[in-house]
């Protein structure tokens, strides 16, 4: 069966499409679907392969698996250069069906995916794909697809929802599994050395910032431009969510019209909150509210319950040089004082730094990119600027002062003090229990998923395409 271009979709790396199959032609029935006559090309029937425009290859409950769902898997893992570990023949019809029985699942338990988290997922996805060097643009990926960007939203939708969906599905199934010390200690006591895994070089940093300063003119310059917005919304001349998608800094709102979705108040700055949650006509647009990321103008969309929908316009302002300048000058000179021993960094940080998240903690930065919260960082898990910098540090080394974009997308200046850097080295329990514990509790996940997936096809309806019979699977129990 030939697939032309436009029906593989984005034949690119990084898409996440692969692991989860495409929905393509699949319909539901009734009950379960029998491979009948007309639909089925095996040993018993006479039927020219090159006539077949689609065919049922396998059946799942009343979830068919088309041949086509197939082929653009194989064709994507292809182009992307995946090592199937197998015949691709046989596993990529059993992911699909695995996925199928995840998602029959997530409906019985009533596991629900919002359209403003699908519309957020899809639009991190094309700018990804946009931000590719051999795409580059909106044009040129809508001329690779031969389809709008609407086409390919369009076409992205059910996949991305059903990947949340199992992935909600699976956290559910997995979500109580602990494991004591005494079960880690004995699950890496048997291992042969080089099975224990190697962890990388980890770091301790602390940081020290200085926010340069606005000048009033600059202020003056975007509230103007927020009343100017609100004039053109309140006297008909546009709509709010044009204006936001045109002009808005928040790129993960501005593409949705400025829109949210259900934020409860603890999800929101607080002045933000204060003043959405006061909203209660939507047709009225609020007073500017100045919050950590900046300014704003914001409009009801809706309230239910504890939670509000609002949209919103942010404007960020812009910091001179000669403000930066400044404030690498006081980093300068607090370094000097350091330096000369009038104080410690650790003490200049609860006293000078602008950080909030750290100044009360003498500095030390937090990652939160891991299950728990730690001070140590991976080089990949720190902000590019503060990696670039702590590379060239010895412990205890304070660095010069540098620029970087915090977390709220601010311009900072900050100087950094290495605290402490472990090289890579074999996981040992005294140094470092956590990691060798996320593997036991990842260990115990996959078994139970994998127990829960052979148990729940003996309970499902399986209906299996006679050339597929012989395939070597990961579960047991789909040939009956």
């Amino acid at each position: 069966m030939k697939i032309s271009k436009g029906k593989i979709g984005l034949l690119l790396a990084g898409t996440v499409l692969m692991t989860m199959g495409l929905h393509a032609g699949a319909f539901r029935a009734s009950g379960p679907v029998e491979l009948s006559d007309s639909v089925r090309s095996d040993a018993t029937t006479q039927t020219d392969p090159r006539s077949v425009v689609d065919e049922v290859v396998w059946v799942v409950g009343d979830e068919p698996i088309l041949k086509s769902e197939v082929e653009i898997m194989k064709l994507q893992g292809e182009a992307e250069g995946t090592k199937w570990g197998g015949d691709p023949d046989c596993i990529i019809p059993e992911q699909i069906a695995v996925q199928k029985l995840f998602l029959h699942q997530a409906a019985l338990d009533s596991i629900e995916v919002t359209e403003s988290e699908i519309a957020q997922g899809i639009d991190q996805q094309i700018n990804y794909w946009i931000s590719l060097p051999q795409i580059g643009s909106k044009e040129k990926l809508e001329a690779f697809q031969h389809k709008s960007l609407a086409q390919i939203r369009q076409d992205l939708h059910d996949d991305y929802k059903n990947r949340q969906l199992v992935q909600r599905m699976q956290e559910k199934l997995v979500g109580d599994i602990k494991v004591s010390p005494a079960e880690v200690r004995e699950y890496f006591k048997n291992l042969p050395v080089d099975s224990i895994p190697m962890i990388p070089t980890t770091v301790e940093v602390e940081i020290l910032t200085q926010t340069p300063k606005v000048e009033p003119e600059e202020v003056n310059r975007i509230k103007n431009q927020l009343r100017d917005y609100t004039d053109r919304v309140t006297k008909g001349e546009t709509s709010f969510a044009t204006l936001a998608r045109l002009y808005s800094e928040d790129p993960g709102s501005a593409r949705q019209g400025g829109e949210l979705g259900y934020m409860g108040r603890g999800m929101l700055d607080p002045a933000f909150a204060a003043a959405a949650f006061n909203l209660t006509d939507p047709k009225k647009v609020s007073k500017i509210v100045e919050s950590e990321f900046g300014y704003h103008i914001i409009q009801l969309v809706d309230k239910r319950g504890d939670k509000v929908n609002v949209r919103h316009i942010l404007l960020k302002p812009h910091v001179s040089m000669a403000s930066i300048d400044a404030a690498k000058e006081r980093l300068d000179s607090i370094n000097n004082d350091i330096k000369a021993g009038k104080f410690t960094f650790e003490d200049a940080t609860a006293y000078l730094s602008d950080d909030k998240d750290t100044k009360n903690n003498h500095g030390l930065m937090v990652n939160s990119s891991e299950n728990v919260r730690t001070s140590r960082f991976k080089m990949k898990d720190l902000p590019s600027e503060v990696a670039r910098v702590v590379e060239g540090l010895k412990v205890g080394e304070v660095s010069a002062p540098f620029q970087m974009v915090d977390a709220k997308g601010k311009v900072v200046c900050a100087i950094v003090k290495l605290k402490s850097r472990i090289p890579e080295h074999r996981a040992t329990i005294t140094e470092d229990f956590q990691a060798m514990k996320d593997i036991v509790v990842a260990h115990r996940r996959q078994e139970m998923i994998h127990n829960w997936v052979e148990k729940k096809i003996k309970e499902t309806y399986v209906r299996i395409n006679p050339r597929y019979q012989n395939c070597k699977f990961q579960y047991e129990g789909w040939v009956k």
